[in-house]
């Protein structure tokens, strides 16, 4: 296992974190001279907060580790292409490289839909390495939802029956 696909494996941990709480399962470590220096996981749903993504939270707890806003030569492992306010949090905390497990077509703001992380007219670039254990991060995110819409027509079939 090389160095991409350890660091991948620990967001991969995290994103089961927030699978365990009923949140979509996104995970998130920072990396500064070969060590884990933040982890974060999604947990919107449980916080009540928008702002309560995995890199975000990350971010958060590796400035406090760093005494600083810059995370300049920190790079981040995630599990999920980043949205467009977690990508933009990216930029403003000028990381050097950000890893992407797999990519959201949907949502993501690291070359599916924009890319932010690499606007030539922002005073900051960052370097993105796409597809670290690609399969592994989309079966994570495939199982959840699959088991969620299982649970939800569960549900809405007890309703209809005047289950509770």
């Amino acid at each position: 296992m090389n160095k991409e696909e350890k660091y991948m494996k620990e967001a991969l941990k995290q994103a089961k974190r927030a699978a365990a709480i009923g949140e979509v399962p996104i995970g998130c470590v920072i990396v500064y001279q070969d060590k884990i220096i933040a982890r974060g996981y999604n947990r919107r749903k449980i916080d009540k907060n928008t702002l309560s993504h995995a890199e975000l939270n990350a971010i958060r707890k590796a400035s406090k580790v760093m005494g600083d806003w810059r995370l300049e030569d920190c790079d981040m492992y995630v599990t999920l292409e980043p949205c467009q306010m977690c990508a933009g949090a990216i930029v403003q905390a000028r990381m050097k490289r950000v890893y992407i497990g797999c990519m959201s077509p949907k949502s993501g703001c690291a070359g599916s839909i924009l890319n932010l992380l690499q606007v030539s007219e922002f005073n900051h670039q960052v370097e993105i390495v796409r597809g670290v254990l690609e399969e592994e991060c989309s079966r994570m995110l495939s199982d959840f939802f699959a088991d969620l819409r299982i649970r939800v027509a569960f549900e809405k079939e007890k309703k209809s029956n005047g289950e509770k």
